[in-house]
């Protein structure tokens, strides 16, 4: 170990030679893994993946790396010009049709590998780049053999990674989720994947016993029949002690409500408007939490009784009450609340099923990924069998789970929860006014505290722009579906999503098809609720963007009809308003005040 260290700090071939040269020996020392936990984790999962070949290139940086290879048994080959080493992995890998990797130190080193990652990406060959690098603070200060190193290999890789040295345990997931989507990447796409390692001195303390055991993530593409994705799936619910099934954010059809219907009476079904088309019936309400009335009560509020938020309260802390096993469909989902429920659940594992096969590790806890073309099919076909009571899914401990989720919850009735004139009351009164009218399928809501309360109080699907969860372009997005669309398009929106994307309005084409439900409360109301945030003298003014701006001059500017509302009278007439058959033949806008 001393003589190791003595060497380190001289030209990078010594290095190599004694580190070679001691491993050469029969020597008594058992030399053991590196202490750098970010090395650690690579190392377990580069074996976990079956990335069993590198070459290794000489330098001090990435000694510890090299180390971490040879003593976790890899096929380590030394080869000491990093562009020639890039070509011998190439060749290893063409030969073997496996992963290589070839790891080189920090610096230049790294873009001596650009032919051969070239040449790599176009021969669909899956290469992995393995770079040492300095800490992230030293890189642009004259610090020796630094560079920026992420994404310096550009286009011709899949995916380029820089692994934190973690620092808590957030950190340690972060890490594992990055090097699991780099490898997972690599094999799937069959083109050159780079996995940067920044590392801090000391460089050569090996004394850590054993690599930890990671959790590896694994991606299943399926053939054209789900059969097999079905059984597996179906399988693994059966064998699950605590099963859950969460339906995120789905294209409007009706197979995300077919298949609530179909599995809802065997294991807890979490789902939101975004993800539920009514029109579909639901039959019984046991175990199923969304978006019949009452709704899942997001964000706001969320007291027992209103849908899965009040279910998550009642939980509290009470571990044996969260699941071991999720499958999650679709896209993305609202409740702040249920993403820290999952994440707090120690035990869990989740696979996901979505069409772009990506890593979408929401809950931390994300071991297999399902990419399918068609989600209607394989909803469709899932649900069928998990419908059959031959193979009916029910959790082996009939007590306190099943008997929580399963069985039922006391609703709260929410139209005496709120007041009736408020953001959430005119909203309430607007749903209910969509009842009546029996309007169900061209409902937008922004996001920020619109959507939170609409998730609270629609009972029917609702579209939302929650790929990125934007403020910007959601009155613009309803704007446009309403052009596509012969029957009423509603957009309920906040103050500052609406002031930031009112050049929506300016447009010849919009008509009376388009109708707006303003709720201005002079400001970005979301912010009140953050705890904390309150202390700070800045949030009104910078935070909240507190103002007093009507929308009744810009409705003027671009020829829409306009209403305001500043009571509960007139917020009544004016929902009647601008939900009925008016014969107006421009947009329509009510603007509440609160």
């Amino acid at each position: 170990m001393l003589c190791i260290q003595t060497v380190v700090f001289e030209k990078k071939s010594f290095v190599f030679n004694a580190l070679n040269s001691l491993n050469s020996f029969n020597s008594p020392i058992q030399y053991m893994y590196s202490d750098k936990e970010n090395i650690n984790i690579l190392t377990a999962l580069l074996k976990a993946h079956g990335v069993g070949k590198a070459v290794v290139c000489p330098g001090a940086r990435n000694a510890p790396i090299v180390h971490n290879l040879n003593e976790a048994g890899l096929e380590c080959h030394p080869v000491t010009d990093e562009r020639s080493a890039g070509f011998y992995a190439l060749g290893m890998s063409l030969a073997s049709m496996q992963p290589v990797a070839v790891c080189v130190t920090s610096g230049t080193a790294l873009m001596n590998l650009a032919p051969v990652v070239v040449e790599a990406y176009y021969r669909h060959c899956p290469l992995l780049v393995i770079s040492a690098d300095r800490p992230i603070e030293r890189i642009g200060q004259l610090d020796a053999q630094t560079m920026p190193q992420q994404n310096a290999l550009g286009c011709f890789v899949g995916m380029s990674v820089s692994l934190p040295e973690p620092a808590d345990e957030v950190d340690r997931v972060y890490c594992n989720r990055l090097v699991n989507e780099a490898l997972v990447g690599l094999r799937s796409r069959s083109i050159p994947v780079h996995i940067n390692v920044p590392i801090n001195e000391p460089l050569f303390n090996f004394s850590t016993g054993c690599l930890p055991d990671e959790r590896m993530i694994t991606l299943t593409t399926p053939a054209e029949d789900y059969r097999d994705i079905c059984d597996t799936i179906t399988l693994r619910l059966k064998n699950a002690e605590r099963p859950m099934i969460l339906v995120g954010q789905m294209p409007l059809n009706a197979a995300a409500s077919e298949f609530i219907s179909a599995v809802c009476k065997h294991i807890p079904t979490i789902y939101e408007p975004l993800s539920f088309m009514n029109g579909v019936q639901v039959e019984g309400r046991e175990g199923v939490f969304g978006a019949d009335a009452p709704n899942a009560g997001v964000g706001v509020g969320g007291e027992c009784g209103e849908g899965f938020e009040g279910k998550l309260v009642e939980a509290g802390d009470d571990l044996t009450l969260r699941p071991d096993f999720i499958l999650y469909v679709g896209g993305m989902i609202v409740s702040k609340r249920l993403k820290g429920f999952l994440r707090d659940a120690p035990s869990a594992e989740t696979w996901i099923v979505n069409r772009d096969g990506q890593i979408h590790d929401t809950f931390r806890n994300l071991t297999r990924v399902f990419k399918v073309a068609d989600e209607v099919c394989l909803l469709k076909m899932l649900g069928g069998i998990l419908s059959d009571d031959s193979i009916a899914v029910a959790p082996k401990d009939k007590s306190s789970y099943r008997s929580f989720w399963l069985g039922g919850s006391e609703e709260t009735p929410l139209d005496n929860a709120r007041p009736v004139f408020s953001e959430e009351g005119a909203v309430r009164m607007f749903e209910n006014a969509l009842d009546r009218h029996g309007i169900r399928n061209n409902v937008h809501y922004a996001n920020s505290t619109a959507v939170r309360i609409g998730c609270r109080y629609a009972r029917h699907y609702i579209h939302v722009n929650r790929g990125a969860n934007g403020i910007e372009g959601s009155l613009s997005t309803a704007a446009g579906y309403s052009l596509c669309q012969q029957e009423k398009t509603f957009c309920v929106i906040g103050d500052l999503s609406f002031f930031y994307d009112c050049n929506a309005l300016w447009n010849t084409e919009i008509d009376s098809r388009l109708r707006i439900l303003l709720l201005n409360n002079g400001g970005g109301g979301i912010f009140r609720i953050l705890p904390g945030l309150e202390k700070s003298g800045v949030r009104d003014r910078y935070v909240m963007a507190k103002h007093n701006t009507s929308a009744e001059g810009i409705c003027q500017a671009h020829n829409i009809v306009y209403m305001k509302a500043t009571d509960a009278n007139s917020l009544k007439q004016g929902v009647e308003w601008l939900t009925g058959d008016s014969e107006a033949d421009r947009p329509m806008l009510l603007e509440v005040v609160v």
